[in-house]
C-alpha cells in the first residue's frame, strides 16, 4: 500500500480536528485512494464506503469518540472509521485471515461498539447504549448512523418507535443514497425523495443556517429556536413528517459531501436534549467514477481493475448463476412462478428473472420478515413462490418461516445462497446454522445440491412437490459433474458415488492394490468438492473411498440410507454445517445402531463463531478442508 502522507499521521479522530478545510479535501481524497487500492487487492464494500468518507470525517469531528459513541447500522460503510481511529497500518489486511474485519469489531478497537453485519440494528443498539449511559451517569453522546436502505427494515421503526417515547437525546443521521444493495423501492424510498425534492425550502434553509451560524448569541444560547423554526418551516411545505410525527427533531436534507454544511448542524444536534434525525444525501461510490455509475455492482465486489473496474470472470459456473438460468426456465414453463427478493435482486441471482417476468418479480426492501410472509400469502392464492435469500439473513425470519409457511405447509421454495463457509465477511456472514435451525421444523423439507445438474432438478422437482422446500448451495463455484447426479430425485435419498466413478488411472490402481479398507464419506452437497478431493488423495494412502451424496437432509429415507451404509466399516460425516445438532450427529448414532462394530465420526463446523477468510482458509480452520477430512479416515482405518 502506498504512504498517503497525511492519513499515515492520523491515530485518533483528535488528529483531525485541527486541520483546515484544504487540508480535509487533501485527507479526504486520500482516504479514497486508500480504500479504492484495499478493495482492489482484497474485496470489500467499495461503493457505499466511498459515499460516506465526508460524512465520516465531521462525525469525528464533531463528536469525542469513543466517549461519544458512533454506531455504524449494517457497518458496511465503517472503512474510513476505521482509518480513523487507529487502523492505518493495518488496512492492507482488510477482509483476510487473521485481519481486520470489513465490518465494524467490538475486538479491534474501542471505537467500535457493536460487531454488525446485518441492516436495521442501530437504532435499537444505540438506544439501549443510551439508556444504559444514563441509567449509570456514564456521559457522552449516542449517534446512529441508519442508510435509507436500511430504514425499509421493520426492526428500525419500531426501534424508532420506542426513540421518540423515550425523549432522549438519541442523535440519527439519516444516510439517503437512494440505495440499500439494490436500488431501494417502496414507500419509504419514495417518501425520503419527497423530503427532498422542494427546491424553495432548501434555498430558505441554507440562509436561515447561514445567518444563524454568524450570529454568536443564536448559535451560542438559540440552538432549539433555530430547530424548532426550521420544523415548523417545514410545515409549510409538507403535511406531515414521519419523523416529528415519532417525536424527533427533523433536520435535513443536508450535503452529505460537505463538511462545512455538515458540522454546524451535527454540533447544534449534539447540544439539543430531545431525539432529533439528521438528514444527509449522500452519492454512492463517490470519487470514483466506475462506483458512481454502478453503485450496485459496486456494493460487494471481488478484487478488481482500477482502471476500468474490471472483475476477473472464472469460466465455471456458481450456484448462483446455475439457479439464476435454471428459474428462468422454470417460469416459462409454469407461469404461476413468482421471484422475491430482499434487496438483494443482482446478489441472488435473480436479476435475469426480473428482466423477463417483471410483473412476476417483488422485491420487498431489506425485510426478510416480510419476504417469508408475503411468500406465504403468494401460495394461499395458489402461486409458485421463490424466495431467494442469503442463509445469514433468512436467520432473522425463523418465526415467520414457521408460523407463516411450515405450520400451514405452504409451498414456498427457499433458496438459500450463500450457505455454509462464506469467505470474507466473517462471523455475521457464515451460512452454518440453517440445517440445525430448520431441521426441526415439521412440514419443511432441506436438500443440498452438489452440482449444478442437482441444483436444477431439486428446483423443478420443488415446483411440483406442493410443500415447503428449501434448497441451500455455497458462494463458490459448482463441482464437475458425475453420472450419479443425473439420477432422478427420490424423496429422501441421496446418491453413491463409488470410488472407479470418480478416480483417474492412477488412483484407481493404487486404491485397488493392497486396500487397507473402504471408507464411505457421507457428505451434504455443499461440501462435496473437499471429500471428493479427500477420497482421491486417500488412494494414494491404500484407502478406498466412496461418496453417499445425501441430498436430503430432512426426511432421509432411513432404511435406503442403511442399505448403503451397512456396507461400510468406516463412515465418516461431513456437513458444511454446525457439528453439534447437524445431520451427521444424527446419523452417526443411526450407524451405530446398524452396524455396532463400525468406526465413524462427524465433521462440521465447531461450538463458535467463524471469523473472515478466504473458503479454503475459513473449512480448514473448521477442520474442513479435504486434508483435515482424509486425516480423519486414516484415523478411523488405523489399527
Amino acid at each position: 500500500m502506498e504512504c498517503c502522507t497525511l492519513l499515515s499521521e492520523i491515530h485518533s479522530p483528535e488528529d483531525i480536528r485541527h486541520l483546515n478545510r484544504t487540508e480535509l479535501a487533501v485527507l479526504a481524497a486520500d482516504i479514497r485512494k486508500i480504500i479504492i487500492e484495499t478493495v482492489a487487492q482484497n474485496g470489500g464494500h467499495l461503493a457505499s464506503n466511498l459515499g460516506v468518507v465526508e460524512l465520516t470525517l465531521a462525525l469525528h469531528r464533531v463528536f469525542d469518540s469513543p466517549t461519544d459513541a458512533i454506531i455504524w447500522d449494517v457497518s458496511h460503510q465503517c472503512y474510513t472509521h476505521k482509518l480513523l481511529t487507529g487502523r492505518y497500518a493495518a488496512f492492507p489486511t482488510l477482509r483476510r485471515h487473521g485481519g481486520i474485519a470489513g465490518f465494524t469489531k467490538r475486538s479491534e478497537s474501542p471505537h467500535d461498539f457493536f460487531d454488525v453485519g446485518h441492516s436495521s440494528t442501530s437504532i435499537s443498539s444505540a438506544l439501549g447504549l443510551l439508556t444504559a449511559r444514563e441509567l449509570f451517569g456514564t456521559e457522552g453522546k449516542v449517534v446512529a448512523v441508519i442508510g435509507d436502505g436500511a430504514l425499509t427494515g421493520g426492526m428500525a421503526f419500531e426501534a424508532l418507535s420506542h426513540a421518540g417515547a423515550m425523549a432522549k437525546n438519541l442523535i440519527v443521521v439519516l444516510n439517503d443514497n437512494q440505495m440499500s444493495i439494490g436500488k431501494n423501492t417502496g414507500g419509504i424510498s419514495k417518501y425520503l425523495s419527497r423530503l427532498t425534492a422542494t427546491l424553495p425550502y432548501q434555498s430558505f434553509r441554507r440562509t436561515v443556517d447561514h445567518i444563524a451560524e454568524n450570529i454568536p448569541i443564536v448559535r451560542r444560547f438559540m440552538p432549539h429556536l433555530i430547530f424548532r423554526f426550521k420544523r415548523g418551516l417545514k410545515g409549510l411545505f409538507f403535511q406531515t413528517n414521519l419523523f416529528s410525527d415519532l417525536g424527533f427533531e427533523y433536520v435535513g436534507p443536508l450535503d452529505g459531501h460537505n463538511i462545512a454544511e455538515l458540522e454546524p448542524v451535527l454540533r447544534t444536534a449534539k447540544h439539543l436534549s430531545r431525539p432529533v434525525v439528521v438528514h444527509v444525501l449522500t452519492k454512492k461510490g463517490c470519487g470514483y467514477s466506475p462506483a458512481e455509475n454502478d453503485p450496485e455492482a459496486f456494493h460487494g465486489i471481488g478484487p478488481f481493475c482500477i482502471s476500468d473496474g474490471t472483475v476477473e470472470k472464472f469460466d465455471a459456473m456458481s450456484y448462483t448463476e446455475v439457479f439464476s438460468n435454471a428459474l428462468v426456465r422454470l417460469a416459462a414453463r409454469d407461469s404461476r412462478v413468482v421471484a422475491i427478493t430482499a434487496a438483494m435482486m443482482k446478489g441472488t441471482g435473480l436479476a435475469r428473472f426480473a428482466h423477463k417476468y417483471p410483473d412476476r418479480f417483488f422485491d420487498v426492501g431489506i425485510a426478510e420478515q416480510h419476504a417469508v410472509t408475503f411468500a406465504g400469502g403468494l401460495a394461499a392464492a395458489g402461486a409458485v413462490p421463490v424466495a431467494a435469500i442469503y442463509s445469514t439473513f433468512m436467520q432473522r425470519a425463523m418465526d415467520q418461516f414457521i408460523h407463516d409457511i411450515a405450520i400451514p405447509a405452504f409451498p414456498v421454495i427457499f433458496m438459500l445462497d450463500r450457505a455454509g463457509a462464506v469467505p470474507d465477511d466473517g462471523e455475521t456472514h457464515q451460512g452454518v446454522f440453517d440445517m440445525v435451525l430448520m431441521r426441526s421444523v415439521p412440514n419443511v423439507i432441506l436438500t443440498t445440491p452438489a452440482s449444478a445438474k442437482e441444483l436444477e432438478a431439486l428446483l423443478f422437482w420443488a415446483a411440483k412437490r406442493g410443500a415447503p422446500v428449501v434448497i441451500r448451495y455455497p458462494k463458490t463455484s459448482c463441482p464437475s459433474e458425475f453420472d450419479a447426479f443425473a439420477q432422478p430425485i427420490e424423496e429422501g435419498r441421496g446418491v453413491l458415488l463409488r470410488c472407479n466413478e470418480y478416480s483417474d488411472a492412477e488412483t484407481a490402481e493404487l486404491s485397488d492394490t493392497d486396500s487397507r479398507g473402504s471408507v464411505l464419506f457421507v457428505c451434504t452437497g455443499g461440501i462435496f468438492s473437499e471429500v471428493l478431493t479427500a477420497c482421491r488423495s486417500l488412494a494414494f494412502k491404500r484407502i478406498t473411498a466412496d461418496i453417499y451424496n445425501l441430498r436430503f437432509i430432512k426426511p432421509v429415507d432411513l432404511a435406503y440410507f442403511q442399505s448403503v451404509a451397512e456396507c461400510y466399516r468406516y463412515v465418516v460425516f461431513a456437513e458444511d454445517g454446525m457439528r453439534a445438532g447437524g445431520i451427521g450427529e444424527y446419523l452417526s448414532a443411526y450407524y451405530k445402531t446398524i452396524r455396532p462394530d463400525g468406526r465413524c465420526a462427524a465433521a462440521g463446523f465447531p461450538d463458535s463463531f467463524i471469523a473472515q477468510g478466504k473458503r479454503a482458509e475459513v473449512l480448514a480452520d473448521a477442520g474442513l478442508s479435504a486434508a483435515a477430512l482424509a486425516e480423519l479416515a486414516c484415523a478411523l482405518t488405523a489399527d
